[in-house]
């Protein structure tokens, strides 16, 4: 409150008129604003000496109530009114309802769950004005004693961010403005996280161990071409082309759910296939056939979307356990892919391209080599898939697989 009292002001000819300038507290708003009065004018009737207009604007400083200590109350008062679970019940609405850059369903849940267990149980009753650097500090050392992982921890620091950040005037300028000091927070830097990667034998194992055959197709495509997760499970009979060499990729699933959107702007693009991996998408459809009612490539027994953690935690992890390999998520098969294709010399824009990633540079941008289909399909049949498909699928009755003996061989006797 020191700062604030004494003000003398500053005396400024503006226009037609003597202003005095000044700080002042302002409802809502954490940082002081400079606001100006006016004096009087500077020639004609009401003109002031040097000595009155001095006076005068220490009058008019005084009647602002800018040095008294009962505005700053009162002004504080009202800009701590407002509590971090408050404004993060705010704020998760507006994310929910953003137009400019629609987020994801999967990240609002992450965000809600990450209110819900941490940030509003520790910060939630605090003022929002005074969720300030040593809070977040604190808040840091709970995380950490907690048991949370590195990348966990900044993910949550960084929602507190953008919650104190939401909070804006009718301008849209901050209330609650923040230089973090990272230093002083002290947060855990985190090594670079694990990146599990299929090599080709263990894909070639993966989809063996698949008994289904809409896994092994799954397990396939996932690894032969490097579309994420729910892209593929997104994938529906009319995005495939005629002879099912190339997908077209623009929607994805989440949890039995169809989102008619994608991760990024370059997610909407094309794929290509390698002459095997086409040729078994083409027989796996004609076997199908009136079953694909809803016309999707994958689906529950009441046509919706695979759900993603089913296949995980049915299939593909019980096969990686069998195989003695650490479980991962289908991820591991985009980046054999990404490998495969880096192996064998694929340009680097085409890369991008299938993978559904911006370009790297400017020079990805001048290329046209997604726009050469010819191009593109010659460049995925000599590449290949990298691992072995099923030749043939074996029968599996009640006790195992059915070994088909062969008559025993005729032993020549000499009489």
């Amino acid at each position: 409150m020191s700062r604030r009292s004494g003000q003398t002001g500053c005396i400024q000819e503006d226009g037609k008129w003597y202003v005095v300038r000044f700080w002042k507290d302002v409802i809502g708003q954490e940082k002081r604003q400079r606001v100006r009065e006016r004096i009087c004018p500077i020639s004609g009737p009401g003109k002031l000496s040097l000595s009155e207009r001095k006076r005068r604007a220490k009058e008019i400083i005084a009647a602002s109530g800018a040095d008294s200590a009962e505005y700053f109350e009162r002004v504080m008062q009202s800009n701590q009114g407002t509590t971090f679970r408050e404004q993060a019940t705010i704020w998760l609405e507006q994310m929910r309802k953003r137009k400019r850059k629609p987020v994801a369903p999967s990240t609002l849940e992450g965000w809600q769950s990450c209110l819900e267990n941490w940030l509003n149980p520790n910060i939630g009753h605090m003022p929002l004005g005074s969720i300030k650097n040593l809070a977040l500090k604190d808040l840091g050392i709970k995380m950490l004693e907690g048991g949370l992982g590195d990348s966990a921890i900044r993910g949550y620091t960084n929602v507190v961010k953008m919650v104190v950040a939401s909070a804006v005037n009718e301008e849209g300028e901050q209330l609650f403005p923040r230089k973090w000091n990272h230093a002083f927070i002290d947060l855990p830097k985190g090594n670079k996280p694990k990146q599990p990667c299929f090599s080709s034998d263990v894909v070639t194992k993966i989809i063996a161990g698949a008994r289904k055959e809409k896994y092994q197709l799954l397990f396939a495509l996932c690894a032969g071409s490097g579309l994420r997760f729910g892209e593929a499970l997104g994938i529906q009979v009319q995005h495939l082309s005629q002879d099912c060499s190339t997908i077209k990729i623009v929607q994805k699933a989440w949890r039995s759910e169809i989102h008619d959107f994608l991760k990024t702007d370059s997610g909407t693009r094309e794929v290509d296939l390698c002459p095997s991996l086409a040729a078994l998408l083409k027989r796996y459809l004609e076997r199908c056939g009136e079953k694909l009612k809803s016309h999707l490539l994958f689906q529950s027994k009441s046509g919706k979307p695979l759900h993603q953690s089913n296949i995980l935690r049915r299939t593909l992890h019980p096969i990686l356990q069998n195989l003695n390999e650490p479980t991962c998520g289908c991820h591991a098969f985009r980046r054999f892919r990404v490998t495969h294709l880096r192996r064998n010399g694929v340009p680097e824009d085409l890369i991008h391209f299938w993978l559904g990633h911006a370009a790297g540079s400017v020079t990805d941008h001048y290329s046209k080599l997604k726009d050469d289909l010819e191009f593109r399909k010659q460049v995925a049949a000599r590449v290949g898939l990298g691992f072995e498909l099923l030749s043939k699928k074996p029968s599996i009755g009640p006790n195992g697989p059915k070994i088909e003996s062969q008559p025993p061989a005729e032993v020549a006797v000499s009489v």
